[in-house]
Formats: C-alpha cells, structure tokens, sequence
C-alpha cells in the first residue's frame, strides 16, 4: 500500500513538472523574437491591467473555436493601435530616462500603458 501512494505520488510530481510546450506560431513585431513565453506571456497580462481590457481587445478568436484567440492574425485592428502604442512607450522609455544599456528597452518600465491609460481602454481625456 505504502509503494502504491509512494508511486502515486512520484507520478504526479513528474506530471506536474512537465512544461508546457512553447508557443510554436508567433507574429512578433515589436517585442524581441527570442522572448520567452513566461515573459510574452508578464508583459501581455501587464497590458491587460493597464488598460482593464482581456486578451480579446486585440485578438480574434481562433476560428472554428469558441475559446481560443488567435494570436498570430492581424485582423483585429487594435492589434496594430497597441503596436503603435508599444512602440511609443519603448522610445520614450529609451530616449528620456536613463537605463543598464545592457538591458533590452523592450523591457523598460519607467513609462508604462497604465502612465495614461488608468486601467482604461482609452485614455481618459483630462
């Protein structure tokens, strides 16, 4: 009986363990290539709470399925809005606040979505 729950026990450990395989299809044209999905994965949910918004804000359902979003496809437009938006938080970010060159200015924080959004889809207009 003893082996029985020992094994058990090894045996979820060992399935518990296993990583989920990575993001094999990706449509990256901002953040780096080589990103980890773990990191992807920080940046897109900080995104999230900035603008109080879900991952449907910018991406389309997969097709054929009723749960699942399609993150490579470039059909929802605010995908593109949020590029730009990305895009403009990385200049400030690297042109007017001092930072380790070392570090990547992807990865920057000193200006971020929520600076003006507030939890907002849009930016309340003051």
């Amino acid at each position: 009986m003893l082996a029985i729950g020992l094994l058990s026990c090894i045996i979820m450990l060992s399935i518990a363990a296993i990583k989920a395989p990575a993001q094999k299809d990706r449509n990256l044209q901002v953040l780096p290539k080589d990103i980890s999905d773990e990191k992807l994965d920080s940046i897109m949910q900080t995104y999230n709470k900035a603008l109080g918004v879900k991952c449907d804000f910018c991406h389309v359902k997969a097709k054929g399925f009723t749960d699942s979003l399609d993150y490579v496809s470039d059909l929802e437009p605010m995908k593109e809005e949020a590029r730009k938006m990305m895009r403009m938080v990385i200049d400030i970010n690297k042109k007017n606040f001092h930072y380790n060159k070392k570090d990547r200015p992807e990865y920057l924080n000193t200006v971020t979505c929520k600076t003006c959004h507030r939890g907002e889809p849009f930016p309340p207009e003051d």
